[in-house]
């Protein structure tokens, strides 16, 4: 049987005519190291699906691990990964407001429950 997928959503207000100056940075410098934690990007999705001067885009990145221990790995390294703080810090110019969550498929959340 295969591990259940656990989605983790980063969604990024991000600051009238920053949208792509951002993507690039959050692929370039920040996916590499969520890589290494042992994420998956499944896209990148940008709102309103044209870059903005005036007003903000919304960046959504939607990674992948692989069930609950692929989850907890990559949050605890996470919390260790000065350098993705780091990052976080640096770009905190172009933010506007950032969230992060976790999701799952409907049919995967009762084999989640049973760890």
């Amino acid at each position: 049987m295969t591990e259940p997928t656990v989605h983790i959503i980063d969604r990024v207000e991000v600051r009238p005519g920053h949208g792509r100056e951002f993507v690039g940075a959050y692929l370039a410098d920040y996916a590499p190291r969520a890589r290494d934690r042992g994420l998956t990007l499944d896209r990148i999705l940008v709102s309103p699906p044209v870059w903005m001067d005036d007003e903000p885009n919304v960046v959504t990145a939607i990674w992948s691990a692989a069930g609950p221990a692929g989850w907890w790995r990559a949050a605890i390294d996470a919390r260790y990964d000065s350098e993705s703080a780091g990052w976080w810090e640096r770009m905190a110019p172009l933010v506007l407001t950032r969230t992060r969550s976790s999701a799952a498929a409907a049919a995967d959340v009762e084999a989640l429950c049973d760890v």
